[in-house]
């Protein structure tokens, strides 16, 4: 007897998609060969008519089947959609997957092929090399990219292209080490906390381009709230991996001691000038700061970047953020009038943001798990 896959589709009000999704997936059973194909879907109570079409199919479809329950959000259904999967259908893998039509079933034997091969986790991808989002407005496309940017970074997802697709394939042995009723989000930034939480469990991951397409009928059903809760989250995320961005603050607070010890040490004891004690006092600190970070604050991060090729990345990044620092005082206290010592410390907060962010996903840029 073969293993059983298990397709998750949340729904609510899609009554003129699952009509004719649910039978292009069943199409492509036929071409997974390892696995009895499933599809349940997760009705949130929908009020036009969504349980009944599925219903309706039901008695053409065996393998497909219906739950339903009170609207609590995205990450709500799929909580319970994955629960009662492992509980009552027991499949090897499970897929995530949108009831608009946004995400094409050809891609379901693909999924099922590289999670039958070790793969835990593969991933839908708009944003990878050969994915696109042809159909989505400017607007749309940089708020998704600034949001994947705001995961990755702050979640430390390395070099994954695509943190909130929706569009995946988990193998239930990695899924039953998540504990899913703990994660805190109910909308749809359930997505990037449950990668998370997979990477956490030592997740191989591939990303599968995937060209996304607007929704065939009806309308998103992403709210306000659901966007409140995404930035709550990436707060909550840079929080579980606040040890890294406290010792990158320890690192740079030393480096300060670093460069004034070196300054007095030529100016006072050598007797160099002001003008040419201070640069290698500022080179010496910058070292100082680099060998320090690569050997404590990010020392667990597997690179596959050059000690050379990092410590050349340190240094562009150090004068970029150089040049917002100052950049930000000058416009807070000739444009603003900001008090000058204020200004400063708000350059320097700047300046310590952009050193952290960039250096952590570029120079100890963290390979992909695969």
């Amino acid at each position: 007897m073969k293993p059983s896959a298990c397709v998750i589709l949340p729904t609510y009000n899609e009554a003129g998609n699952v009509g004719s999704l649910i039978p292009r997936i069943f199409e492509k059973a036929d071409e997974i060969p390892t696995h009895d194909l499933h599809v349940l879907v997760v009705d949130d109570n929908s009020p036009d008519g969504t349980p009944d079409i599925v219903r309706t199919l039901m008695a053409s479809y065996e393998n497909l089947h219906l739950i339903t329950g009170p609207k609590q959000g995205l990450g709500e259904a799929y909580k319970r959609g994955m629960d009662y999967a492992l509980r009552e259908l027991s499949p090897d893998i499970v897929f995530e997957m949108d009831a608009d039509g946004q995400h094409d079933p050809d891609l379901i034997p693909v999924f099922a092929y590289l999670a039958s091969h070790d793969i835990g986790l593969v991933i839908g991808s708009r944003f990878a090399p050969g994915g696109a989002t042809p159909d989505f407005l400017l607007r749309r496309r940089v708020l998704s990219l600034a949001g994947n940017w705001m995961i990755r970074v702050m979640g430390g997802l390395g070099g994954i292209h695509d943190c909130t697709s929706g569009y995946r394939c988990i193998r239930t042995d990695l899924l039953r080490k998540c504990d899913l009723r703990h994660l805190a989000t109910r909308g749809y930034s359930f997505q990037s906390s449950l990668l998370c939480e997979l990477l956490r469990n030592k997740a191989k991951v591939v990303e599968v381009p995937m060209v996304f397409h607007r929704r065939a009928h009806g309308q998103s059903k992403l709210t306000l709230r659901d966007q409140v809760e995404f930035l709550a989250n990436v707060a909550r995320l840079r929080i579980r991996r606040s040890e890294e961005f406290i010792k990158f603050i320890l690192v740079g607070l030393s480096g300060i001691f670093v460069n004034l010890g070196f300054y007095l040490l030529f100016q006072r004891k050598i007797g160099l000038p002001f003008a040419l004690a201070s640069p290698p006092a500022i080179e010496l600190s910058i070292l100082w700061n680099f060998f320090l970070n690569n050997a404590w604050t990010f020392r667990n991060r597997r690179t596959g970047v050059s000690l050379r090729s990092r410590l050349l990345r340190f240094h562009a990044v150090a004068g970029l953020a150089g040049v917002a620092n100052y950049g930000t005082f000058l416009t807070l206290v000739s444009g603003l009038h900001v008090y000058d010592v204020l200004a400063n410390l708000a350059g320097i907060g700047v300046g310590v943001l952009i050193n952290y962010f960039i250096n952590s996903i570029w120079t100890w840029h963290e390979l992909t798990p695969a």
